[in-house]
């Protein structure tokens, strides 16, 4: 399955998901979240994508999103 990038309402606004599906059984679900935006945290940061391929290529459905006012993403940090 390919990556599907997305948006999905939330509390504090908009949320920019990407959602990717390693096999149609999926043994688990793996939520990867990026480090503090301040410090270049994204969704696309390279730990994080790294760690989402290794949950994908194990079978696992891979959630990762961006929160906090960073990318598409609404809401702010502080």
């Amino acid at each position: 399955m390919a990556a599907q990038r997305q948006t999905l309402s939330g509390p504090a606004g908009q949320l920019e998901v990407v959602v990717e599906q390693g096999s149609d059984t999926p043994p688990f679900v793996a939520i990867v979240c990026h480090p503090h935006p301040l410090f270049g945290g994204t969704m696309d940061n390279k730990v994080v994508t790294t760690l989402a391929r290794l949950a994908r290529d194990k079978g696992a459905v891979v959630v990762r999103f961006n929160f906090r006012g960073v990318g598409e993403s609404q809401g702010a940090y502080s």
